[in-house]
């Protein structure tokens, strides 16, 4: 009877994970304690670090909420972190929480409309090229204004909708059934199942421009991403003098950055260069077709409410005329409303997306708080400080970048750019410096934390999404596919920072488009 017990523990400890998996789950939970005690908070710190990457990387074989979570749990457990810094991190990020929650839900209940849209571009743009690179222009675009993870969702909407339209006719299915599981490919049937490997690494394609996109556009405006806002209410820094600051270095990347989308396309590297097949083409032709003559009044009522909130869902998020996750909740509510969706199980199943990567997000704040508390960045940071003129500059924006690539780009943006200021305050730079820093702190946790998923939220929440699996995107294939963007951002942003910033910047002074500021304030910027 024990050892059946003993077995069935075993069993139900992560389910179907592999076997090594499980033991290495295990390995690191002995092994954890045990450095703390012995080796002492910085190596134990920096193991937790590595331990939690490797649960990302291997999303595929378990979602990493579980194992992440134990080692957590465990970290807070043996003291690397209070349960407080963890609660205060999560609140720190709680607009983020709220966007997952119902942004994203929101989105869900725009899916018909969005799909009517894409579904449009898709089969009138043939050059596969032309329609990376429109993908990758409209996440840069969206997310100059809009949330990463409110475009990233509306992209995996889209392709989650196109997929299953496909899957189900390659299951021998009509593309109109409801009732289907598309991670199920043993109803394929033969004569599909190399148009469906390639219209995999069509969606995965798309999906990793658009991704890309995000970054290209959120590091250019004062909205596009949370650290953006932070580092400018710390530098003064109203909408237009925030992008004229960063364009020396963001215009140049943005440019760097959809040279290399075509570059991929063009020449078939790094996984890239999949077609759309002729036979999926003509399926999804038919399926609009089909729509379009069975669309009834009700239908073209509901798309009519869906292209209303979608409307004021961009105003609103452009003119920040509340927090993104109220926003996110007024489109559900008013979507459902008039849509007639007024079931408590009909609003659940927006949820499902967004609430595992939540709880993710928290798990991921609790490391955050392990790094906080055991100082693990303090040392690159006095090293970068300790570096003179463009040298300074540009270290910081290398040491950001890597920093960023595993950990929360918020936090490493915030511990910068406190140092930054303290360091302004005590005279060991001048208000200029403080200013190019800024700038380099601001494109650094933006542009080359594009290396892994850890390093963006969107990339994060594109390889934990249910599309991932479906497209065969893991860690390290999205890692991979990313490596030819980092290599150009992350180079073309270090020689902007160090050889441009400075003399474009001058000449943005000499001009009046940005004003020279006094020394900020403690906690905040001040004119």
């Amino acid at each position: 009877m024990a050892s059946t017990l003993t077995r069935a523990f075993m069993e139900n400890f992560l389910d179907h994970a592999p076997a090594w998996y499980k033991l290495l789950i295990v390995g690191f939970l002995i092994l954890n304690p045990i450095l703390w005690a012995t080796a002492g908070s910085f190596l134990a710190g920096w193991v937790l670090i590595a331990e939690f990457i490797f649960t990302l990387a291997m999303a595929l074989k378990s979602y990493p909420l579980q194992p992440g979570g134990l080692l957590a749990i465990e970290a807070v457990a043996i003291g690397m972190a209070s349960p407080m810094t963890v609660y205060h991190e999560a609140l720190n990020n709680f607009q983020v929480i709220l966007l997952l929650i119902f942004m994203v839900a929101g989105i869900y209940f725009l899916k018909e409309l969005l799909l009517w849209i894409f579904t449009r571009l898709l089969v009138g743009v043939r050059s596969k090229t032309l329609l990376a690179f429109l993908f990758s222009c409209a996440g840069a675009f969206l997310s100059a204004f809009l949330d990463a993870l409110t475009v990233t969702a509306v992209m995996i909407a889209v392709a989650v909708g196109f997929y299953g339209i496909y899957h189900r006719v390659a299951s021998g299915k009509g593309a109109h059934v409801v009732d289907h599981d598309p991670t199920q490919d043993h109803q394929i049937h033969p004569s599909h199942r190399e148009n469906l490997r390639q219209f995999r690494g069509f969606l995965r394609n798309l999906l990793m421009h658009g991704a890309v996109g995000t970054a290209l556009g959120g590091v250019c405006t004062l909205v596009g991403e949370p650290q953006n806002l932070l580092i400018g209410d710390k530098a003064s820094w109203h909408f237009m003098e925030f992008f004229f600051r960063m364009s020396p270095v963001t215009i140049p990347v943005l440019l760097g950055g959809f040279a290399t989308c075509v570059a991929l396309e063009r020449f078939r590297l790094f996984d890239y260069g999949y077609q759309l097949p002729p036979a999926i083409r003509t399926i999804l032709m038919e399926f609009e077709q089909q729509q379009a003559r069975h669309r009834t009044p009700r239908a073209y009522a509901r798309l009519l409410v869906q292209a209303i909130a979608a409307v004021w869902l961009i105003v609103a998020l452009a003119f920040h005329l509340a927090e993104v996750g109220i926003i996110g909740l007024s489109v559900i509510v008013f979507t459902t409303a008039f849509n007639g969706i007024i079931e408590e199980h009909q609003l659940g199943e927006a949820f499902k997306e967004a609430l595992p990567f939540t709880a993710l997000l928290v798990v991921f704040f609790a490391i955050v708080a392990v790094i906080q508390e055991q100082k693990l960045f303090a040392d690159v940071i006095y090293f970068g400080l300790s570096q003179k003129g463009p040298h300074q500059i540009g270290m910081f924006y290398l040491m950001n970048g890597i920093l960023s690539s595993i950990s929360d780009n918020v936090f490493v943006a915030t511990v910068y750019i406190n140092q930054a200021l303290r360091a302004l305050q005590e005279g060991i730079i001048d208000r200029d410096q403080f200013d190019l820093l800024a700038v380099a702190i601001n494109t650094g946790t933006n542009i080359p934390s594009v290396a892994t998923p850890n390093g963006q939220a969107a990339f994060l929440f594109l390889l934990t999404s249910s599309i991932a699996p479906l497209i065969r995107l893991s860690y390290g294939r999205m890692v991979w596919m990313a490596l030819p963007y980092t290599i150009v951002m992350t180079g073309l942003g270090y020689f902007c920072v160090f050889y441009l910033l400075e003399p474009l910047t001058a000449y943005y002074y000499t001009h009046g488009l940005i004003a020279h500021h006094h020394t900020p304030l403690v906690g905040g910027g001040t004119h």
